[in-house]
């Protein structure tokens, strides 16, 4: 498994929709996984520390999951099937009994910014997607990705 953070949210010139970058931490590799806009918004609002005055979806769970004193290990990118990826949210109990649930990457990576678990990549899903080498001849992409910015597209709302 390849630790990650989110690198930014961008959108698809082509498609407008949003696309999270994770990188790797020594920011060789880079992974887009295209999501929906709320999703990235709950993303980018975590990003942004937005506070909302009642909590949004992913705040709740945060509020369950600690109010019942179970603590998110870590989410994992684990699968990619027909371009879509799918991912497991690893919870540990106060009995010490280990849960994975499965999730979409979005709910999983808004999650994990929340309450600040790592996030992990499958090496065998960074060999199957459309992971970029940020070392070698994608300078141009690399380019490309530092070059946008969310700002440049507008904020996205609640």
């Amino acid at each position: 498994m390849i630790r990650m953070k989110v690198a930014k949210i961008i959108l698809d010139p082509v498609t407008n929709s949003p696309i999270i970058i994770l990188k790797d931490l020594e920011e060789r590799r880079a992974l887009p996984i295209w999501v929906g806009l709320f999703e990235a918004n709950a993303i980018a609002m975590e990003m942004e520390k937005v506070v909302t005055p009642r909590p949004m979806t992913h705040d709740l769970i945060k509020g369950i999951l600690e109010s019942l004193s179970v603590e998110v290990q870590k989410i994992v990118v684990d699968n990619l099937v027909e371009n879509t990826f799918y991912a497991t949210i690893h919870l540990a109990t106060p009995e010490g009994k280990e849960v994975q649930v499965d999730s979409r990457p979005s709910d999983a990576i808004a999650l994990a910014l929340r309450v600040s678990a790592p996030i992990y990549v499958s090496q065998e899903v960074i060999s199957r997607a459309k992971s970029f080498d940020l070392t070698q001849e994608s300078d141009l992409l690399k380019e490309w990705l530092e070059s946008l910015d969310p700002e440049d597209f507008g904020k996205y709302k609640v």
